[in-house]
């Protein structure tokens, strides 16, 4: 079964356009990672610069798998530069359909 991935950000002050179109340019690279089932980028209605991925994964294996070859090609590091904090990561199982 697979997974609903959650992750959400805030791009640090003056960083939120930097921080888009580094993930327009990464995600490609994400969607066609070994159990990516599809990635969707959103940002709040009321705080533009908090930033939703919404991720679907074949299992939560995938995608800690894809975020460790994140960390070791230096990407989460670069992406730490444009946040203001940690992201939240959240995963979760469909219970209704």
């Amino acid at each position: 079964m697979s997974v609903l991935v959650l992750l959400e950000t805030s791009a640090a002050p003056g960083k939120a356009d930097e921080l888009k179109t580094v993930f327009a340019d990464i995600l490609p690279d994400t969607r066609a990672f070994d159990g990516c089932e599809g990635v969707t980028v959103h940002a709040n209605q009321d705080v533009p610069e908090q930033l939703a991925l919404v991720e679907r994964w074949a299992s939560r294996g995938h995608y800690e798998t894809y975020f460790a070859w994140r960390q070791e090609r230096g990407d989460v590091e670069k992406l730490a530069a444009l946040i203001a904090g940690p992201p939240n990561i959240r995963y979760f199982d469909d219970v209704l359909v």
